[in-house]
Formats: C-alpha cells, sequence, structure tokens
C-alpha cells in the first residue's frame, strides 16, 4: 500500500504532494513502481497535529481522487477519520476506506462501509493525534491492542459490515512508546487471532529515526528507509498481509525477496 499525503504537514514528505498534480504524478509513479493500493489522506494524524474540516479535507481530496479515478489501474484507499468524507471518496472513485481512529471518531463510517459494501480498515489510536504520545502509555500494549480493536470490530459488524470486508491494523507510532512498537511487530501473530487481515504501516516512523539516530538527535524521515525495511521485513515474516510504505518501489523489491523466503518454490517474476 502506497501512501500518498496531500497535506502540507506531513511528518515524512513535508507536504511534498500537496499540490494536486504533484500528487496524481506521485500516485502513478508508485503504481508503476509495485504499488497494489494507493492510500489518500488529506489530515495529517502526525503526533500533535491539530484536525481540519470536512471541507477543507474534501478540497484537498477532491481533485486528486477525481484525476486518478480514471487513471489508476490498481485500487485507491481514502484515509480518513470522517463519515462524510469516506463516502464522498467513494462516490468519487475510492474502493476502500483507511478510518485511523477505528470508529472512536466517528462511528458513522462503519455504516458508510456497510451501505457501500466496501472493505473497511480499522487502525487502533491511544487518545487523539494532538496528545497521544503526550497520555501515559498502557502498560500491556498487546492487552490494549487487542482490546481496542475488538471494540472497533464489534461496532463495525454491529452497521453490517462482514467479517470479509474487515481488516486490522495495530496502529504502529499512534499513542505507543519506543519500546511499545517494537513489541507489537514482534508480537503480530497474537493479533492475527483475531481471525481478519493485517495491515502494519511501519515506514518511516519516529521509533525508526530514534533507532537510527545518534546521541538525541533521531534520524530524520528520508534516510529512515533501511530502518523501514527491516520493519517490513519483519512485518511479513509475522504475518502482514499489507504494508503501507512510502517507499513503494524498494520496498516492493524487499516484499519480494521476504515472499521467497516464506515460499521457497514461488515463481520469480520477471
Amino acid at each position: 500500500m502506497g501512501v500518498l499525503n496531500v497535506t502540507p504537514d506531513s511528518f515524512s514528505d513535508g507536504g511534498n504532494f500537496y499540490a494536486p498534480e504533484r500528487a496524481i504524478r506521485h500516485a502513478l509513479q508508485m503504481e508503476s513502481d509495485g504499488a497494489h493500493i494507493i492510500d489518500i489522506g488529506a489530515e495529517s494524524t502526525r503526533p500533535g497535529s491539530s484536525p481540519i474540516s470536512a471541507e477543507d479535507e474534501w478540497a484537498r481530496l477532491a481533485p486528486v481522487l477525481t484525476a486518478l479515478r480514471t487513471r489508476l489501474k490498481i485500487p485507491m484507499s481514502v484515509d480518513t477519520r470522517k463519515a462524510e468524507i469516506a463516502e464522498k471518496a467513494v462516490a468519487a472513485g475510492a474502493e476502500i476506506i483507511n478510518d485511523v481512529s477505528g470508529l472512536t471518531h466517528d462511528k458513522r463510517i462503519a455504516e458508510v462501509a456497510a451501505r457501500l459494501r466496501v472493505p473497511l480498515i480499522l487502525m487502533h489510536m491511544r487518545g487523539e493525534p494532538g496528545t497521544m504520545q503526550q497520555k501515559p502509555f498502557a502498560r500491556n500494549v498487546l492487552a490494549d491492542v487487542n482490546a481496542g480493536l475488538r471494540r472497533s470490530i464489534a461496532i463495525a459488524r454491529k452497521a453490517g459490515v462482514s467479517d470479509a470486508k474487515i481488516v486490522i491494523d495495530p496502529g504502529i507510532g499512534f499513542g505507543k512508546s519506543f519500546a511499545q512498537n517494537y513489541e507489537l511487530l514482534n508480537k503480530l501473530p497474537e493479533l492475527a487471532k483475531l481471525g481478519l487481515p493485517v495491515v502494519v504501516g511501519t515506514s518511516r516512523k519516529g521509533f525508526i529515526g530514534r533507532t537510527l539516530g545518534r546521541d538525541d538527535e533521531s534520524a530524520p524521515p528520508e534516510v529512515r528507509i533501511w530502518g523501514t525495511a527491516a520493519t517490513v521485513t519483519a512485518s511479513i515474516l509475522q504475518g502482514a498481509h499489507i504494508v503501507r510504505v512510502h517507499d513503494v518501489l524498494e520496498m516492493s523489491r524487499v516484499a519480494r525477496v521476504v515472499d521467497h523466503i516464506q515460499v521457497p518454490n514461488l515463481r520469480i517474476q520477471k
């Protein structure tokens, strides 16, 4: 899953694709580089970020979705916490809804997904983006994520979303400590016991920067690629079905090799 941030304040790419024409070119390039899904978000949910209005979010999304609808051969996912944006995005061509709040921000997203019969990604976030890294972390991160995801799944099911349309995401970096991010990667098979496909997004995140940094300074996002590659490898080997990344060309190569580790007799695609 290739990440496309149409925001001016993304932690990872600094608003490089805020202009619609640049966003469109980047999406097409990610498809060419090997992405299977393009995940488009117009509201930053990085630590410390502030929410934006639905009007502003849609103004950023609409031109990109409209242009890509007839140009991409792969599905588009919309990364949003608002039901009205999710509904408009699906009407404009998105085929997947990705709610990073796991239905804690707007439960009506589940109703939209059920009515429009599109897959729904439910991510675990502890707290809100603005304060999630300032509040106390869970004592038992696996139990906290498991319980949170179970609540999200129950809401989705009650709204009529079938299990065949639900995907879960442990929310690496969203209200978790440095050590807890690594613990979740190590214990992904425990989350797989929920019986649903798993998405993992570690790409360029702060815990990787801290691991690769020196003294008290983190490595900047653009040089976290090899750390990201390690976490992508671990995620796939631990059972992730989808990895959400910024560096699609490089990570598609990583994934291809990991696939052959898991299934040695896979036919090599040239």
